[in-house]
């Protein structure tokens, strides 16, 4: 049987960002598509689920533009913060963060105090877009400011709608000041643009190239075969059999090649989709909550319970409809956008289908039944009602039960079938009083 050699040292990451240098990055299409846009200028936004590769996509970019001379800005906004922060302490960290980068490197040509003390009569937005303009007469090449964990916004305790509103003027001031031609902005986090800009009543996020951030496809993947070669013949058969279970999932997928790797057993030539089914139930399905390090599937599990309980039925149940029918058809819904956000669903021929198959085990029907238990305070009564195919009226709820279910529901986003469980009996009632009545009036 003979072996390839594998490369030594080789180890793949799974959590945190790859360096720029990294063998097990994956070039994917979003790679050249998010270089070339923003080369040619164009804001841009790379908003996904957790652990899609956006952080490595960003190094990797950076690190493209700069060998190019246009200079880049990395602005971890978790690293500014938000527990507590001021507007002023939020926009002071984003302007040092600039001010201070490898890149950017003003040094002594700039001092935030004197800024702040030369426009205090200004806003804090107001600050941050004079420091821009300062920024381009100090500079005079192309900058691109990537902001990451641009989702975190969401937790300060102060609007920032100003924050996007201000990038948006920056690329329409464009037509009127070619100097703003210099300067981009890609947006990087877990967040649709509607939500970038949450005041309803203002002009919403609407502008920029959205970078597509899919899954590994097998040609791509190819470079990661180099890590396990030496355990198999026929590596190419390996990654198929990953990428089946993973779907292409980028976190997914490097941290099944590194149990792979890390396997002394030598695959025998034929049994490579045995292998790795074996070695996903094992290391990954079985038990997931204890194997799940770091954390992966409790990430998308809290995404769905917790980021908003009042919707987390009807996600659920949005959920539910998905499992069980393999895939439905993309509308315009929030909901449905949350559930790609949490990332066990993806857009796939403009189908909503689960995202791999690792995801289908793991969050089963089993699992979706038991949590949906867990959030109704009717499970037992609605579970008995939908297995008499909707015909049990002795399973709907009544007086003290009914009310109760009621106050329960009454800040919740319910699936239909929940709100039809709730309304039947009002109109059992309501048919049972009107036969009542037919009687009635025919006996007088």
């Amino acid at each position: 049987m003979t072996m390839n050699l594998p490369v030594p040292h080789y180890q793949y990451q799974f959590g945190g960002s790859l360096p720029a240098n990294a063998p097990t990055y994956v070039t994917r299409k979003a790679d050249a598509d998010l270089h070339q846009a923003v080369k040619a200028g164009e804001f841009c936004f790379v908003l996904n689920s957790r652990q899609m590769g956006k952080s490595s996509l960003r190094v990797r970019t950076m690190q493209r533009l700069q060998n190019e001379g246009i200079a880049c800005v990395s602005i971890d906004l978790t690293a500014i913060g938000t527990s507590g922060l001021k507007s002023e302490q939020w926009y002071s960290g984003i302007i040092d963060t600039i001010a201070g980068s490898e890149s950017i490197k003003l040094g002594k040509q700039f001092n935030i105090d004197q800024l702040w003390e030369e426009n205090s009569r200004f806003s804090d937005v107001q600050i941050f877009g004079k420091f821009i303009d300062k920024l381009l007469k100090l500079i005079s090449t192309q900058i691109v400011i990537f902001i990451d964990e641009v989702d975190s916004i969401l937790s300060l305790n102060f609007p920032v709608d100003d924050f996007f509103a201000l990038i948006r003027a920056f690329f329409n001031q464009r037509v009127d000041n070619p100097e703003y031609q210099r300067i981009t902005f890609v947006l990087l986090g877990v967040a649709t643009p509607s939500e970038l800009i949450q005041d309803k009543k203002r002009t919403p996020f609407n502008i920029g190239k959205g970078i597509e951030l899919t899954g590994f496809e097998f040609a791509e993947a190819l470079p990661l075969i180099n890590g396990f070669s030496g355990q198999t013949s026929n590596p190419e058969a390996v990654l198929k059999a990953i990428l089946d279970w993973t779907g292409g999932q980028p976190f997914l997928t490097q941290k099944v090649c590194e149990f792979v790797r890390q396997n002394a057993t030598v695959i025998p030539l034929g049994e490579e989709a045995d292998f790795v089914e074996n070695l996903v139930r094992n290391r990954v399905i079985q038990n997931w909550e204890s194997q799940d390090e770091p954390e992966h599937f409790r990430t998308i599990r809290d995404r769905i319970l917790k980021r908003d309980e009042q919707k987390a039925s009807y996600l659920l149940d949005l959920y539910q409809q998905v499992w069980h029918s393999g895939e439905i058809g993309i509308d315009s819904s929030i909901e449905q956008s949350d559930l790609q956000l949490a990332g066990i669903v993806v857009n796939k021929g403009n189908k909503l289908k689960v995202y791999n198959l690792i995801y289908q085990r793991i969050f089963d029907s089993l699992w979706i039944e038991k949590t949906l238990a867990s959030l109704r305070p009717y499970a037992d009564n609605y579970r008995q009602w939908l297995l008499s195919d909707k015909q049990d009226d002795s399973r709907l709820l009544r007086g003290n039960a009914l009310v109760e279910a009621e106050a329960w529901a009454k800040d919740k986003s319910l699936g239909f079938q929940d709100l039809e469980f709730l309304l039947e009996f009002s109109q059992c009632l309501f048919e049972s009083i009107e036969k009542y009545l037919r009687v009635f009036v025919t006996k007088l």
